[in-house]
């Protein structure tokens, strides 16, 4: 037996993890703190590098072009015809090299950005699976679609183009700047230096503005994406109450929601003032430097390059617009993301805990419990064994807890109150991995994977052919699988809609069988089995049930006179307890099932069962 000590208790836990995550602290830190270490993480930090390099030079390059043309202009003018065969190879040269620099910086920028967008898919997707289960029925399905979808794409836009192009806006507008300082009378550098100092501060306050507006855009699309994804899940009970025309609706009012959001987005970027008034700038810096000219301090070579210069300016307002808007949108996005993602979970995996090959004993000591967001209990006070090997049978009326009992053992939810001991240990000493491997449950309403039928029985096992044969034919499968064309190769379509309900049920018997689970869960798991086959499948069940504990949830007779121990249930609490025989004669609650079940009088019941 391989026995170590639990790790200890942290703030955090995950039911899985894949290995090191290295970005959990920075998903602590906040969205940008968390988008930073994207950007920077491993390899992309030498890539990012490179595109801003390449970002500078190239805007350098666009402005000195500007005052290259405007001194072969000048030259032109005074007849030094000398310098213009230099001028022009110089410019032949910048108008060539500038495109394969900016190339260059698209294609690095847009490898950035794949990467952000696929690592980040990657660790969202992964965090999900290491949620507990009380997270997931907390989450409505569309809106996960929406956030690992169209707001993990969102951080490939802020890569590409946005953060790119803010920082090319950036390098467009101070580059410009120093080369009229550098290269034009000090005085010129007023018009374009105020329209600096306006737009970043109108700018701040476009951002500011657009914040509210981009996380409801984000949490309206979300909200639109779960009304379509449960209308079409439900889409069978929609069509049979004739409920078209009301989801219909239900959906156009998300939809209007989000149209909203975006026209109230798009009303604040008609207020954009930084393009009004760079167009005053423009006119007013070129009225200046033809005013220097008439004082002979500038020449008409000089003006037009000042001109080209200022007009540059135009670059990093237009582009503004537009890109911190996505900005915007992907802060919202990353913050959606991190929202789920920071959510701590009840379960820990434990992966220091005790790993070892289960013997079957269960044990429930005082153990309540109650569902995440309730306050109602659920379970109330339980307290029963079953030794390893035996049957557990669990009856009751809907809702008295049966199938909630049963998740607790394999720790899909954690007791509130008192514990729960296998093999004398409390499960939350075991690694969660080796806890779980051990038992299997099949579950009434079956969930099959949209995939082959060979895949769905070795799901989580690496077999061969015959060894799935061997469990199909256990599970009395095997002769309706060879019906289809492709036999054990056939699709059984999302969530298993080619199969009957009987259909899916052996498949997910045949799928236990292949795990050998020490402990086996049977949740009404053959409620859509025809009679006739249920004679077959019967035997096959009790091949399986020896030598490893099962518990089983049904109000099958025949099953139940399996069981070694009985528990009935009622309003979370256990009424009674004891074998067939016993409580027939003993329990009023066990009693009431069955005469509700079998439309018999109870002593003809009894007197039944005591013959059989």
């Amino acid at each position: 037996m391989n026995v170590r000590k639990s790790p200890q208790i942290t703030s955090r836990y995950l039911e899985f993890s894949p290995g090191k995550d290295h970005f959990e602290k920075a998903r602590q830190k906040g969205p940008r703190r968390w988008i930073l270490k994207h950007i920077f993480f491993r390899s992309n930090k030498t890539l990012f590098f490179i595109v801003l390099f390449t970002t500078i030079i190239a805007s350098n390059l666009s402005s000195i072009i500007m005052v290259i043309i405007g001194n072969a202009i000048s030259d032109f003018l005074i007849g030094n015809y000398s310098t213009l065969f230099f001028y022009t190879i110089l410019i032949l040269l910048i108008s060539v090299g500038t495109p394969i620099m900016r190339l260059t910086n698209y294609m690095l920028r847009e490898v950035i950005a794949q990467r952000m967008e696929r690592d980040c898919r990657k660790e969202f997707y992964t965090n999900l699976l290491g949620k507990s289960q009380s997270f997931h029925e907390q989450q409505k399905i569309g809106d996960l679609m929406a956030r690992v979808t169209d707001d993990v794409r969102m951080l490939n836009f802020l890569i590409s183009p946005a953060l790119s192009l803010i920082f090319e806006s950036f390098t467009a507008l101070i580059v410009p700047l120093i080369y009229i300082l550098i290269f034009y009378p000090p005085q010129l550098i007023f018009a374009p230096l105020i329209f600096s100092v306006l737009f970043i501060f109108l700018l701040k306050s476009y951002v500011r503005k657009l914040g509210p507006i981009t996380s409801r855009l984000r949490g309206s699309f979300g909200m639109m994406n779960a009304t379509l994804n449960e209308t079409l899940t439900g889409i069978e009970v929609v069509k049979a109450t004739v409920q078209e025309v009301k989801e219909i609706e239900k959906y156009f009012s998300k939809a209007k929601l989000y149209r909203d959001a975006y026209i109230e987005q798009g009303n604040t970027q008609a207020k954009y003032l930084p393009l009004l008034i760079l167009s005053i700038i423009i006119t007013l810096g070129f009225a200046h430097a033809i005013i220097l000219n008439f004082f002979n301090l500038m020449s008409i070579g000089e003006i037009i390059a000042y001109y080209g210069l200022i007009v540059q300016l135009r670059f990093p307002t237009f582009i503004s617009i537009f890109v911190f808007a996505i900005v915007r949108l992907a802060v919202a996005s990353s913050e959606r993301l991190l929202e789920l993602m920071n959510k701590e979970t009840e379960i820990d995996e434990n992966i220091r805990g005790i790993r070892k090959i289960i013997d079957g004993d269960i044990k429930f000591e005082n153990v309540s419990f109650t569902y995440p967001e309730s306050k109602k209990p659920i379970l109330k006070n339980i307290t029963f064994t079953v030794r390893a090997g035996q049957t557990l049978a669990i009856v009751g009326t809907t809702g008295s807890g049966k199938s909630t009992l049963t998740k607790l053992i394999s720790r899909l939810y954690d007791v509130n109150k008192g514990k729960i001991l296998i093999d004398n240990i409390d499960i939350r000493s075991y690694a969660l991995e080796s806890l779980r491997n051990q038992i299997s449950f099949i579950e009434q309403d079956v969930f099959l994977f949209s995939d082959t039928i060979f895949n769905n029985i070795s799901f989580g096992r690496t077999s061969s052919l015959n060894e799935i044969i061997q469990v199909a034919n256990e599970a009395q499968a095997n002769d309706f699988i060879k019906k289809f064309p492709n036999q054990y190769e056939s699709e059984v379509g999302e969530r298993g809609v080619q199969l009957s309900g009987g259909e899916r049920q052996r498949i997910a018997i045949a799928r236990a069988f292949l795990s050998d689970p020490k402990i086996l869960i049977l949740d009404d798991s053959t409620s859509a089995i025809d009679s006739n086959t249920e004679d077959k499948i019967q035997r096959a069940i009790r091949n399986i049930l020896r030598n490893r504990t099962t518990i089983l949830i049904t109000h099958r007779l025949s099953q139940i006179r399996w069981a070694d121990l009985i528990i009935v249930l009622k309003k979370g609490e256990i009424s009674a307890m004891g074998t067939h025989e016993e409580l027939l004669k003993s329990s009023d609650e066990y009693q009431k099932i069955f005469v509700k079940k079998f439309d018999i009088d109870i002593d003809k019941l009894i007197k039944q069962e005591g013959g059989s």
